[in-house]
């Protein structure tokens, strides 16, 4: 079907203006039920021109044959700002009909959300690195002297010597500076394709994260308490749960592919 995002009007409108036949929009949205079709929620993606996906489908098809011990010597790393009034729609209130604004009904919320705090960490299957506090912006020579240097390069060397860091393409991530320290270092960097945070499984920690904060109640009160729970809750999460994520590369490289290096469940 083309023009998903369309709305039964818009079609009724397309419709008459084409063929002269004047039908109601009810009528279009009858016709598309009995075609399977309902409208629901688009789920969101990262942009993916023809670019982005030839050089996804290249990708995972070098990476679909990998086995876990493969997997297992990849450090992946990424980025991530957690606001303190998230507003995901998972919150739900218990309330009786027409009763919207009664009292402790209502979700208060400052304005622009109340700050944030923005981390970086990275998993494998053998360990995590500290969840590191990123304070104002993260510059390619912050990224190496803050996360390379003290972070990344002592967790390559505990994992192993055929160590692998991955990052994306982030400008920090690709400076001129951050590059010449890769070489120095002898650090073995993945290639990583463009716009493919669902090929990273280390997007599924922060959902975790995500839901260990939110079940804390009362929410966190200011900035700094919710990041002592996120480093505690990182430090929660089971080894087990980041070994499930990195075994699920193969899967992820093998719907990619299905779908012609677009976007995947991930």
């Amino acid at each position: 079907m083309q023009q998903r995002m369309a709305t039964a009007n818009n079609i009724r409108q397309r419709l008459q203006a084409t063929t002269n036949i004047v039908v109601s929009g009810q009528t279009i949205r009858n016709r598309l039920h009995n075609f399977g079709l309902r409208a629901r929620r688009p789920v969101r993606g990262t942009t993916l021109t023809a670019n982005h996906r030839a050089a996804r489908r290249a990708w995972c098809t070098q990476h679909v044959r990998w086995q876990r011990q493969q997997w297992a010597r990849v450090l992946f790393t990424d980025e991530f700002r957690f606001c303190l009034e998230p507003a995901d729609g998972r919150i739900r209130v218990w309330r009786r009909r027409g009763k919207r604004f009664a009292e402790g009904a209502v979700l208060e919320r400052q304005c622009f959300g109340g700050g944030s705090v923005m981390v970086w960490g990275g998993i494998s299957t053998r360990l995590r690195t500290p969840l590191y506090h990123v304070v104002g912006n993260l510059t390619g020579v912050r990224y190496q002297n803050e996360i390379l240097q003290p972070l990344v390069v002592p967790a390559l060397q505990a994992i192993g010597p055929c160590a692998i860091l991955q990052d994306d393409n982030a400008p920090p991530h690709r400076s001129a500076a951050v590059n010449t320290f890769i070489q120095q270092a002898r650090v073995n960097r993945m290639l990583w394709p463009a716009n493919s945070p669902d090929l990273n499984p280390i997007e599924h920690m922060w959902d975790e994260l995500c839901r260990r904060v939110q079940q804390h109640h009362p929410p966190p009160a200011n900035l700094g308490q919710l990041l002592q729970w996120l480093q505690q809750e990182w430090n929660g999460v089971p080894r087990s749960f980041l070994c499930n994520l990195i075994h699920s590369m193969r899967q992820r490289c093998v719907e990619c592919l299905a779908h012609n290096g677009g976007h995947t469940r991930y």
